[in-house]
């Protein structure tokens, strides 16, 4: 009987091993993977989308700035490294996989710096502070989160892996509460912020055009000088 309980101890770690990569694995079989592209595609847009309308808020309240810039740039580009771990399963392509997972989750944990920096900036009331403070302890949370997963990936230890999925999924969470965030100031976005977003895209051009006009009037007034002469 004790030989019989030491051996099934000894293929317990056997037994369970498949469970340490279960949270890793569940999208790369069909249909689940099916289901797994689909939502990271999804998240994509909604990444962009909602870069896209901190950055035109941003604007709106303070005007263009590096920091916004940078804000929107690291969210697009969390939006790139989502749809590659989406759409190239671990299984079938886990080098793109990986270098999508390595590409979303330090610009994601960047977009939440930078958001938390611009909160403080545009901060006048009491409200925008606190929120000020929720979204720089999201960001630390997210931050001990993303180290703690990297560092016990990388480990060989069953029990490790599991912290480290865990620390995965508490990392995701965070980041989508650090976004439910912004309905505090996406309540106040009108049309007037998408045409403050077009004049944005659009200022080179006028600054071109008025550049052209006012050249306009010296070029004739030279060329009228020339014929009196």
């Amino acid at each position: 009987m004790l030989l019989h309980v030491m051996s099934f101890k000894g293929q317990v770690p056997s037994i369970l091993q498949p469970l340490s990569s279960l949270c890793s694995k569940c999208g790369t079989l069909p249909p689940e993977s099916c289901f797994f592209s689909l939502i990271c595609s999804l998240g994509s847009f909604m990444v962009i989308l909602v870069g896209l309308l901190r950055y035109a808020h941003v604007i709106e309240c303070c005007g263009p700035s590096l920091v916004n810039t940078l804000g929107l740039a690291a969210g697009w580009i969390c939006a790139a490294g989502l749809t590659m771990v989406g759409n190239f399963q671990v299984d079938h392509a886990k080098v793109l996989h990986y270098i999508g997972a390595g590409v979303a989750f330090p610009t994601s944990m960047l977009f939440l710096f930078l958001q938390s920096v611009l909160t403080y900036r545009m901060a006048k009331t009491r409200r925008h502070y606190w929120t000020g403070h929720l979204r720089s302890v999201l960001t630390a949370l997210a931050f001990v989160t993303l180290v703690f997963s990297g560092v016990f990936f990388i480990q060989e230890s069953f029990v490790l892996q599991h912290v480290a999925a865990l620390c995965e999924w508490v990392f995701i969470i965070d980041v989508l509460v650090f976004y439910g965030t912004f309905t505090f100031e996406f309540g106040a976005i009108s049309t007037e912020t998408f045409l403050v977003l077009l004049k944005a895209s659009r200022a080179p051009k006028s600054y071109k055009a008025d550049s052209s006009t006012s050249s306009t009037p010296h070029i004739h007034s030279h060329s009228e000088s020339l014929a009196m002469i």
